[in-house]
């Protein structure tokens, strides 16, 4: 290669050379422009540090504020099943002194027995009122079709003067709480007589 051709190709590498200093020189310079100083650096560190404990903080006093609401509910629930009977209670408690003054007033002399069955009626009276008051209603089907999802069948009894499965006598009344069942009516049921025996008699 001639002197003149080198000093061709030296020429071109010296330029990309100063070029890519050129670049570097200047990329450098840029970025060193755009990167926060220290100083900077600690002031935004302080400020995510602060923002941090508050978040931190406001976590905590909604745990603690969940936790309370917690056990205020329990607290609520509990004395909920506690305390529920409360006003039936103090609604019960007439009936129960007049019934203690209707015992205390039959063992006294010269009672008459009218005057008890008279208060013992009113008693009833204010116990049906009571239970009333509290959805609770009774169940007593005589003479009406026997119905299995709220009468309790004790016995069959043949009868011709009924329609069958009829409740022709109820032994003991059932009663609905806020119209669900909470003790069946025991009735006794009619049927229809036996035919070989029926024809047998005639």
């Amino acid at each position: 290669m001639s002197k003149k051709e080198n000093e061709s190709v030296e020429d071109v590498v010296d330029a990309a050379e100063a070029g890519a200093g050129v670049e570097t020189g200047g990329g450098g310079e840029a970025d060193a422009a755009m990167e926060p100083d220290h100083a900077e650096l600690s002031g935004m560190l302080e400020d995510a540090r602060s923002k941090a404990d508050e978040h931190w903080n406001q976590c905590l006093r909604l745990q603690a504020d969940i936790e309370n609401l917690t056990r205020r509910a329990e607290r609520d629930v509990a004395n909920a099943h506690k305390y529920a009977l409360d006003r039936f209670a103090q609604d019960l408690l007439p009936v129960r002194d007049s019934l203690e003054m209707g015992l205390s007033a039959s063992v006294q002399e010269n009672t008459d027995p009218e005057k008890l069955r008279e208060g013992v009626e009113l008693t009833l009276q204010m116990m049906t009122g009571v239970l009333e008051k509290f959805g609770i209603t009774e169940v007593n089907p005589e003479n009406e079709a026997f119905n299995p999802d709220f009468h309790q069948a004790m016995s069959m009894q043949e009868r011709d003067d009924v329609a069958p499965n009829t409740v022709v006598t109820v032994v003991q009344k059932g009663y609905l709480l806020n119209e669900r069942l909470i003790r069946p009516a025991m009735v006794i049921v009619s049927k229809a007589p036996d035919a070989a025996r029926a024809n047998g008699e005639a």
